[in-house]
């Protein structure tokens, strides 16, 4: 499975969290990285005509682990201040501190032997790191972000000289660009050539709730193309960039026993419950696709929010930026995202109990009046990341339990004027203003949620009703 990103996007997140995160044993990454990359002048050692081969079809099966087969020691330090590692399950309650290195093969020879020597890592931890899907590879290293240290720089580009890449029979008839495309290492054994970029996602983002579900008793339903989830809170439907094992496709094919993994076809947030699709076959996966392009697929959710919502159309524009949280505005601006849900109902109900909240790790996020909330029957008339959460947050009804939105709405509360889209924004007199204004309320926001919010898939439909299915009551009932 090939997961291809532009040249240096990927690269830019991961230099800056290495840079930037105040935890001392993040501040080794970009240590490491000149470490390893400066071993890249045994480059004239290289192998001629040795091409990191592609081997998806030998993928270990599915959920081939199992949470007693092995130990996960995170409590004694090696001299470089990293754990001293062993394997990845079973999975720690709580998700480590991101660790991300990047490295350049200075020797030909299988991927799993040269990661273990350059990273000084035990060969079933890294093994266990591939099976996860959080090895990534690309011919030519991508070009290193504006953050980068004079000697990355200096590597880059000796790696990078056209007279070192035109003896790589690699990448003849490919651009540097196509190149430099990351592609998932996808078994142990593979060959990586001299002068290939590794990228190694040393701490993947776990999902510790996946082994506490009976995913048996989350099947709603299956077919011959598909099967529809009703997926728990806490988990990932696909999987992460780092970490596609501990996810919902891979836990609902062990649940039925099936030898061809579950493919996702539609998204719903980590924290969010409810209807999810997985296709059976490649062939249902786009057809899926296509009945959403073609807006053939109705969603209904239910939504536990902290105010009264008004029934009806609800329309805003979203900025066209891929990273959350997600800015709506209530006004029209050009080549924003429109974004439009129906509050078909809202009626008060309890606030969730303190033994619930405990139960789904619901964070509290500092609402002060906790006596009621307010379940709300949404129709989904567009599909956009975060956008009943972004949505419900600009009417000043916040998601209850939603540690990402619901921060901000409270800040609004307090000084209308700090949402630069909202009623009472300020007229600004100088693009600057503005941009610091917008920087100024995206800190207001917090973080994503750890487990729950009071967000559930309730309905999903397709083909004019003829399929229908319906989750289960929400955990807040």
């Amino acid at each position: 499975m090939a997961a291809a990103s532009t040249l240096s996007a990927f690269l830019s997140n991961c230099f800056v969290s290495s840079l930037l995160t105040p935890n001392p044993r993040n501040l080794a990454a970009p240590i490491s990285l000149v470490r390893t990359l400066a071993t890249t002048h045994a480059l004239k050692k290289r192998r001629r005509n040795s091409v990191l081969s592609s081997r998806g079809s030998n993928r270990p099966p599915v959920c081939s682990s199992s949470k007693s087969e092995v130990v996960f020691t995170d409590t004694n330090h090696s001299s470089n201040g990293y754990p001293e590692y062993n394997r990845l399950l079973p999975c720690p309650l709580e998700n480590g501190p991101p660790r991300v290195e990047h490295l350049v093969v200075s020797e030909g020879g299988n991927v799993l032997d040269y990661i273990c020597k350059a990273l000084d890592l035990p060969p079933l931890f890294v093994a266990d790191l591939i099976h996860f899907g959080a090895v990534y590879y690309a011919l030519v290293c991508p070009e290193p972000p504006p953050t980068a240290t004079p000697e990355q720089i200096c590597v880059y580009k000796e790696v990078t000289a056209p007279s070192v890449l035109q003896k790589r029979a690699s990448i003849k008839g490919k651009t540097v660009r196509e190149a430099q495309k990351t592609f998932r290492i996808t078994h142990v054994n593979e060959f990586v050539e001299a002068g290939t970029y590794l990228r190694v996602h040393v701490h993947p983002k776990r999902f510790p709730r996946c082994y506490e579900i009976d995913w048996k008793s989350r099947i709603i339903a299956v077919t011959e193309s598909y099967v529809v989830l009703d997926k728990p809170a806490g988990t990932s439907v696909g999987g992460t960039t780092d970490n596609i094992e501990e996810s919902c496709a891979t836990f609902a094919s062990q649940a039925l026993g099936l030898c061809t993994p579950l493919k996702t076809t539609h998204q719903i947030d980590n924290c969010t419950e409810g209807c999810v699709v997985l296709a059976r076959t490649k062939d249902y996966c786009s057809v899926f696709h296509r009945k959403i392009r073609e807006k053939q697929v109705k969603k209904l959710y239910l939504a536990l929010v902290a105010a009264p919502v008004p029934v009806g159309i609800i329309t805003h524009y979203m900025r066209p930026v891929n990273i959350a949280p997600r800015i709506v505005s209530g006004d029209f601006i050009g080549q924003w995202h429109l974004c439009q849900l129906e509050v078909l109902e809202c009626k008060e109900v309890p606030w969730p109990s303190a033994a619930t909240a405990k139960s789904y790790c619901l964070e509290d996020c500092g609402w002060l009046s906790k006596r009621v909330a307010y379940e709300c029957k949404i129709n989904l008339l567009t599909g956009r990341t975060h956008q009943v959460r972004a949505q419900l947050a600009a009417c000043g009804a916040p998601v209850v339990g939603d540690s990402m939105y619901m921060p901000a709405v409270i800040a609004e509360k307090v000084n209308p004027s700090i949402n630069p889209f909202g009623r009472f924004k300020n007229q600004y007199t100088s693009d600057d203003d503005r941009s610091s204004a917008i920087e100024e309320w995206i800190a207001c926001h917090g973080k994503e949620p750890n487990i729950a919010i009071g967000l559930q898939a309730c309905q999903i439909s397709w083909d004019d009703g003829e399929c229908f299915y319906e989750a289960g009551a929400p955990w807040w009932r």
